[in-house]
């Protein structure tokens, strides 16, 4: 499960980067309720979406030459740099920094052996977000790859990520959690991706009270419904959207949260 007692590898902060940042502001302020609020004038634009005075996510408007809107989750380091260049020889790749972050923390943006984005999050005065697995907040992670073998070894090498398989109907999907921290601290999946040549990404999934409800929405606020609401026994009840910006996002109603 993720939650806010951060340990190393896990994921401790997502934002979004859109260049129409105003619109993806009033998309996900209408549809999870968010107010965005900026970092201030040092900042260069960032700032929080909060939920009932909690941080749960960040962003901050992104030229369009710096790539289409997208999510990005960043993982908990004790060291960045160190972090960054264990990717650098697992093949993957530093895409900017690590750098101090206004005394906050130190953060990287890397990508994984097959080019997926992610980031980095060294803790300073900020730990990370501060409510997860909550309605309206990051609750799962999943990652969309051409190989899981070679990037569950990645993640072991770069993060001290564990991979476990569980049994579903039609197959087994391969479960991640931080090293020796065991089946409960399980906090995202891989899952290969749906065709050859697709870009592999990290897809995060926010809790929501109804799925139903949140996947019509979007759509009515100019999002996209890319999977409908499907519900997988012992699981939930999970759809998978794009913003009006193009950023892919997936909700769900947790089996655990009807228990």
């Amino acid at each position: 499960m993720l939650t806010t007692d951060f340990v190393n590898g896990a994921p401790n902060w997502l934002d979004i980067g859109a260049p129409d940042f105003d619109a993806a502001c009033s998309f996900y302020g209408g549809l999870f309720g968010w107010r965005f609020e900026s970092a201030g004038p040092d900042a260069g634009g960032y700032g929080f979406f909060r939920l009932d005075g909690r941080t749960v996510a960040g962003g901050m408007r992104r030229d369009p030459e710096q790539g289409p809107p997208s999510w990005t989750l960043y993982f908990r380091s004790e060291d960045a740099a160190a972090s960054a260049e264990a990717a650098e020889q697992a093949h993957g790749r530093v895409l900017f920094g690590p750098v101090d972050v206004l005394g906050q923390g130190h953060m990287a943006v890397l990508t994984d052996q097959a080019g997926a984005p992610f980031g980095i999050w060294q803790p300073g005065r900020t730990r990370g977000v501060d409510v997860a697995n909550a309605p309206g907040a990051l609750c799962w992670a999943e990652l969309h790859t051409p190989d899981i073998a070679a990037a569950a070894a990645f993640y072991h090498r770069v993060l001290g990520l564990e991979t476990s398989g569980v049994s579903f109907p039609g197959g087994t999907y391969t479960c991640v959690n931080p090293a020796g921290a065991g089946p409960d601290a399980m906090f995202g999946g891989m899952v290969p991706s749906a065709r050859a040549g697709d870009e592999p990404y990290w897809l995060p999934y926010f809790e929501v009270e109804d799925t139903d409800a949140v996947a019509a929405e979007g759509r009515r606020l100019g999002g996209e419904v890319l999977v409908p609401p499907t519900a997988v026994e012992g699981v939930g009840r999970i759809a998978r959207l794009r913003d009006p910006g193009g950023a892919r996002f997936a909700v769900i109603r947790s089996e655990q949260r009807r228990g």
